[in-house]
C-alpha cells in the first residue's frame, strides 16, 4: 500500500461521475472542478477532465499551501471559502442554504455523509431538504463515505502510526457505516501493523534509556496501546526490543500496563 501521510495529497480512486448541466458549479466550489479534489492527479498517473494537463494542474499547486487532518482552517471551510457559498448561506431558499453549507464544509477537505448531515441539522435545514442535498451530492462524487474511510486508514496508520483498532474507532465517531469500516481497515494486515509498531518502539526507545526495565516496558507499551495495538502484541515487540538493547527481561512482570 502506498505511503501516504497527508490528507491533503489523497485523491479519491476512480473516475467521478460527472454532474448533470447546471450543477458543474458543485464540485468547482468544493474543489473538485474536474472530479479531483484541488485539480491534483489520481493515485497512479492519468488525469480526468477536458483538455487540462496534469503538468498545468501541477503547476497551479506548487506553492498553495496544503491541508491536511486536523487543521482547523480545513474543518471550518477556512478563508479559501468559495463567495458564492458564503453568499448561499443567506439565501431564503433551503436547498441553496443547504447546499452552500455543504460547499464550504468540503472546501480543503472530504466530509462523511454523517459530518455534513450533522452541519445542515445544526443549522437548522429540514430533513427532507438535507436528505435531497446530501443524496445529490453522493451521486456526484463530492460526498464518498468508501473512499473517505480508504483514505482515513492510509494516513493515520502511515503519519501517526495507529493501529486498526484505533482506527475503526476514529471512522466509527465520523459517521462511517461498519461496512465501510471493516472493508478500509482490511487494507492493513497483522504483518504490516506489526512492522508499524516496531518503528514506533525504535523511535521512542532511546527516550526512555536511564529508565528502570519496568517503566521501560510500561511507558513504551502504553504508548502502543495507545495507538490502537493489543496487549499481547505490545508487549511482545517492547521485550524484543529492550532484549537487543541488552536488558534482561527474563523476569519482567506479564500484568497489563
Amino acid at each position: 500500500m502506498t505511503r501516504r501521510t497527508d490528507w491533503a495529497e489523497y485523491a479519491y480512486p476512480g473516475t467521478l461521475r460527472e454532474p448533470e448541466p447546471g450543477h458543474e458549479g458543485e464540485r468547482r466550489a468544493a474543489g473538485h472542478g474536474d472530479g479531483r479534489p484541488d485539480g491534483d492527479s489520481y493515485p497512479g498517473g492519468g488525469t480526468s477532465g477536458g483538455d487540462r494537463s496534469g503538468a498545468g494542474d501541477s503547476r497551479r499547486g506548487r506553492g498553495r499551501r496544503r491541508r491536511g487532518f486536523g487543521d482547523p482552517s480545513a474543518e471550518d471551510g477556512g478563508p479559501s471559502s468559495s463567495s458564492r457559498a458564503e453568499q448561499g448561506e443567506s439565501s431564503g431558499d433551503p436547498v441553496e442554504r443547504a447546499r452552500a453549507i455543504c460547499l464550504r464544509l468540503l472546501t480543503g477537505t472530504p466530509r462523511t455523509r454523517k459530518q455534513l448531515a450533522d452541519a445542515l441539522r445544526k443549522r437548522e435545514i429540514p430533513d427532507e431538504v438535507a436528505e435531497e442535498v446530501l443524496s445529490r451530492f453522493e451521486e456526484v462524487g463530492l460526498i464518498d463515505d468508501s473512499a473517505f474511510a480508504d483514505a482515513w486508514v492510509e494516513s493515520r496508520h502511515h503519519g501517526r502510526g495507529l493501529a486498526r483498532r484505533a482506527l475503526a474507532r476514529e471512522l466509527r465517531t465520523k459517521g462511517v457505516d461498519s461496512t465501510l469500516i471493516d472493508a478500509a481497515v482490511a487494507q492493513l494486515d497483522s504483518e504490516q501493523e506489526e512492522a508499524t509498531a516496531r518503528e514506533l518502539v525504535a523511535r521512542k526507545l532511546r527516550a526512555t534509556r536511564g529508565l528502570d526495565r519496568d517503566k521501560r516496558l510500561r511507558r513504551l507499551a502504553g504508548m502502543l496501546a495507545r495507538k490502537g495495538y493489543s496487549e499481547g502484541m505490545a508487549l511482545r515487540i517492547v521485550r524484543q526490543a529492550l532484549e537487543e538493547e541488552g536488558e534482561d527481561t527474563e523476569f519482567l512482570g506479564d500484568e497489563g500496563f
